[in-house]
Order: C-alpha cells, then sequence, then structure tokens
C-alpha cells in the first residue's frame, strides 16, 4: 500500500505536516463531484482514491469548494487544530473545571501535548474529519440532560461518517432514550436529505458500496487498527466473518456495561471515552488516525495525576504507546506514524496491533476504576451542570 502526500510533496520528495492534505482534497473532490452532478463511487478521486464516505458527507463537505485547492492543505490544519483544542477543552469541562483563562492555558498545554499522538498526527496530515466529528459528539454528550437537542451532534457526525453511530447504543445503555431518539432521527435524516438530492449515489452507497469493505482497504492491511485486524494481521488473512462478528459484540457489550456503570459512578469523561474508543474497535475497518480519542484519555490521566504524581507515567506511557514516532518519506511514499511503513517495520506483532492492545489496558482500567469509586450520593452523573468543579489550581499546578 503506498500513501502519499500531495502530488508537490511526492515530486519533491520531501515530507512534512504541510505536504500532507490528502484525504482533504479528496473530500473537496467529492463535493465538487456533487456540485457539478457527477457520480461519488464509480469513479477514483485524487490520486487515485476511492470516496468511501456516505452521500451526505459530500453535501457537508461543499463550503470546502470556497477554499482554493493551493491552500486546502493549511486551511484543514488550522480547522483541525481548532478543533483539537476544542476537544480538550470539552474534555476539561466534562471533568467538572470552569472555563477561565487559567483552564484554557491549561488546555492549550494539553493540546499541544496531543500533537505527538499518532491518531492525531496522522489526522492532521491527511487532512482527516476525526478530530473534528469527536468535537461534534463532546459537544453532545456534555450537553444538559433536559437538553432537546442533545443527540443532534452524534447523529450529524454518524451521518458524516458511520463509525460515530455507536453512540446510540451509548445513549441506550446509559438509558438517555431521548437522545437516542434525537441521535437516531438525526442519523436518519441525514440519509433521506442525501437521497432526495442524491438519489443515485445514495442508491449505490447503501446497495453497494456499503457492503464492500475492500473498497477502503484489505483486512490485513497494517492500517488496519481494529479486532477485525488484528484477527486478520494474527491470521495472515481475513478472518471468518462470524468470528468477528462474536469477539466485536462481545466487545461492544462489554463496553456498554462498563461505561453506564462509570457513567453512573461520575465518570463521565472516561465513559465516554472508552465508547469512543470501542466504536474504533468493533468497526470493521479502522484506520489509525481514526483513535482520537486517546485525546479525551490523556486528560483524564493528567487530571488524575493533579492528585497523584503517579500518574504522570500513565499519561508518559499512553504517549510512548500512541506516539507517532515513526515518520519516514521517500520517492515512493510518505508515511506517517508505525502503521502505513513498509514492512518489516510493522510487522512485529505488538507494534502492528499496538492500539487496539492499548484499547485492551484502557477498558481494564476503566473495570478496575468502575470498582473503586463509590456511586454518588446527588445525580451528578445525570447533569454536568450539576458536577461540582474540581482544583483548577492542582490541574494547573501540575503541567508547570
Amino acid at each position: 500500500m503506498l500513501v502519499f502526500g500531495t502530488v508537490d510533496a511526492l515530486s519533491a520528495g520531501s515530507g512534512g505536516l504541510l505536504a500532507g492534505g490528502l484525504d482533504a482534497h479528496v473530500y473537496r473532490v467529492g463535493a465538487d463531484r456533487v456540485l457539478h452532478g457527477q457520480p461519488l463511487y464509480t469513479e477514483p478521486t485524487f490520486f487515485g482514491l476511492q470516496y468511501t464516505y456516505t452521500p451526505f458527507s459530500a453535501l457537508a463537505f461543499l463550503p470546502i469548494l470556497a477554499v482554493p485547492w493551493s491552500l486546502l492543505t493549511y486551511v484543514a490544519l488550522l480547522l483541525n487544530a481548532a478543533a483539537l483544542y476544542g476537544c480538550v477543552l470539552a474534555s476539561v469541562r466534562m471533568l467538572g473545571y470552569r472555563t477561565t483563562s487559567r483552564t484554557a492555558g491549561v488546555a492549550a498545554l494539553l493540546a499541544i501535548t496531543c500533537l505527538f499522538l499518532e491518531p492525531v498526527r496522522t489526522t492532521l496530515f491527511y487532512g482527516q474529519v476525526n478530530l473534528v466529528l469527536m468535537l461534534l459528539v463532546l459537544w453532545d454528550v456534555s450537553r444538559p440532560e433536559t437538553s432537546r437537542l442533545r443527540g443532534l451532534g452524534v447523529g450529524v457526525a454518524a451521518g458524516v461518517k458511520l463509525v460515530p453511530a455507536y453512540f446510540v447504543a451509548h445513549y441506550l445503555a446509559l438509558r438517555r432514550w431521548r437522545a437516542a431518539a434525537c441521535a437516531a432521527t438525526a442519523f436518519v435524516g441525514t440519509i433521506a436529505l442525501a437521497w432526495i438530492v442524491l438519489p443515485a449515489d445514495s442508491q449505490q452507497y447503501w446497495f453497494s458500496t456499503f457492503f464492500d469493505s475492500d473498497r477502503i482497504a484489505l483486512d490485513t492491511d497494517p492500517a488496519n487498527q481494529s479486532i477485525r485486524g488484528v484477527l486478520a494481521h494474527l491470521m495472515h488473512g481475513a478472518a471468518p466473518l462470524w468470528l468477528w462478528a462474536v469477539l466485536a459484540g462481545a466487545v461492544a457489550l462489554s463496553s456498554l456495561w462498563l461505561t453506564a456503570t462509570l457513567e453512573r459512578r461520575g465518570e463521565r469523561l472516561l465513559a465516554v471515552t472508552i465508547a469512543g474508543l470501542t466504536s474504533c474497535a468493533v468497526s470493521p475497518f479502522a484506520w489509525g488516525h481514526h483513535w482520537v480519542w486517546f485525546v479525551p484519555f490523556l486528560v483524564h490521566l493528567v487530571h488524575q495525576a493533579s492528585t497523584s504524581p503517579r500518574w504522570w507515567a500513565a499519561a508518559a506511557a499512553l504517549v510512548v504507546c500512541t506516539g507517532a514516532w515513526a515518520y519516514h518519506w521517500g520517492g515512493e511514499y510518505v508515511s506517517v506514524g508505525i502503521f502505513l511503513l513498509p514492512k518489516p517495520w510493522h510487522s512485529e506483532p505488538v507494534l502492528e496491533n499496538s492500539h487496539v492492545l492499548v484499547y485492551v489496558a484502557v477498558l481494564l482500567y476503566g473495570v478496575v476504576r468502575s470498582r473503586r469509586i463509590p456511586m454518588p450520593r446527588s445525580g451528578t452523573a445525570e447533569d454536568p451542570a450539576a458536577a461540582e468543579p474540581s482544583g483548577v489550581r492542582q490541574l494547573a499546578a501540575a503541567t508547570r
């Protein structure tokens, strides 16, 4: 599998974040085809890549056409940097901290630290949409229980990229019936809207393209950081569908029980983080850059370190295990992160399945934490507005 940056980066034999933007340009091509009445799924887009997102996503990407082609990489980079900061700030608020100049500064430092995580770095390099979708979900789950719009963010995010649809099940596990109904309705609404505007593309996607997983990449691709990918890596070939379905189903059900337990104990950020990571794990194909949910988990660990310094070791371990420490470019490819390097760099099972292994560790941590935290006396887990703010000075002092 060859992974390139822009045409200029390829011809120059160089690389760097400013030489990326490949997926952002694919989004732009998709939007341009919609505008000019051309089919989305029958012909390759930029650099020969297929368009794999929903028809609604192409409608959502229409504003990209206002950005000149030559500036798109930089605009996508700035947008993703802003989304990253928004995700960190939203995570800090979910921990109970009030938004002050100090917490805003701490959030900025944490966002800079998150740049070293492989999912974040690759999202920025390719101009991916993962951080924006995670921000939509975090905004959604942190809304008050009484909000009628709770669920809208999840539904729209799922309409762009199907993976966030997992959060409908998350809402059901939490018995947030109205939020689940709102999310499901919003998702169905995106399908209906796209079907009205793009009937041919919608029929092609939902009756054909949706079932063609090889259109993305082979299951055995080292970049497939999912349970199905792990099975394919270990078996050196596509795993039986039933085996993946059984394992993914068991993991999903276990995770839903765990997140519901954590939510009841007031661990709202950890609950939604595990839900986000699970959505990647049970997905048929999850690129390394899908795992941006390591960002709120790092915020959680830093929060823990503000009261007990030993948690700094856990935060450092997360950065090391999910860090973009492998970066190379040459005449044939540009690679950001271990999963896209040519063999033998990624052939070791631990490296080839590292994100899923870290996910297993996070699940075990969540189980231990759910047993150690007593049930709150008041309904702090039901409404984020009711949570008492934690000590901002502790978090600020811990990051000095």
